[in-house]
């Protein structure tokens, strides 16, 4: 999101798709709108992971995909993020296959942005830049739950 920011303001005209998100209000939607950024949501609004994924989140993420081929396509967009991608790929919501041919085909003068854990190793080497973010401690792990405004 730091990206999204430093790019809207200087700007440029910016997308956001999220994979795997429901609308939640306030939190980075609001600030989006804020700063002007054009986005969609798609994903249910409850949390889940690998182990319970059901037939509407496979579709939720094709329809993400598809959204982000007309984004990108657009003309009308400087900076395409994708945000959990990576991760819809990795738990077989949208085939890498997929996501290796989005990546071929960017337009000429827009920057994309894939973002998510668990990016297959063949986007990786596709990207021209690639960042992991581990995370060494967190207060999840002493089970304090999320927190708005923190954490979501």
């Amino acid at each position: 999101m730091g990206t999204v920011m430093r790019a809207a303001g200087y700007g440029l005209k910016v997308f956001v798709l999220f994979f795997m998100k429901g609308i939640h209000p306030g939190g980075e939607y609001s600030s989006l709108q804020k700063l002007g950024v054009d986005f969609k949501v798609f994903g249910r609004p409850d949390f889940y992971g690998s182990s319970d994924i059901k037939n509407e989140d496979r579709e939720l993420a094709r329809a993400a995909f598809e959204a982000s081929i007309e984004a990108l396509n657009s003309g009308q967009y400087e900076l395409v993020v994708l945000d959990e991608i990576n991760t819809a790929a990795a738990w077989n919501l949208i085939e890498t296959g997929d996501v290796l041919k989005l990546i071929d085909a960017k337009p000429q003068g827009v920057e994309l942005i894939l973002t998510g854990r668990y990016a297959a190793q063949a986007i990786i080497e596709r990207s021209e830049y690639a960042t992991e973010l581990v995370s060494m401690k967190h207060p999840f792990n002493r089970g304090t739950p999320a927190r708005e405004g923190i954490d979501y």
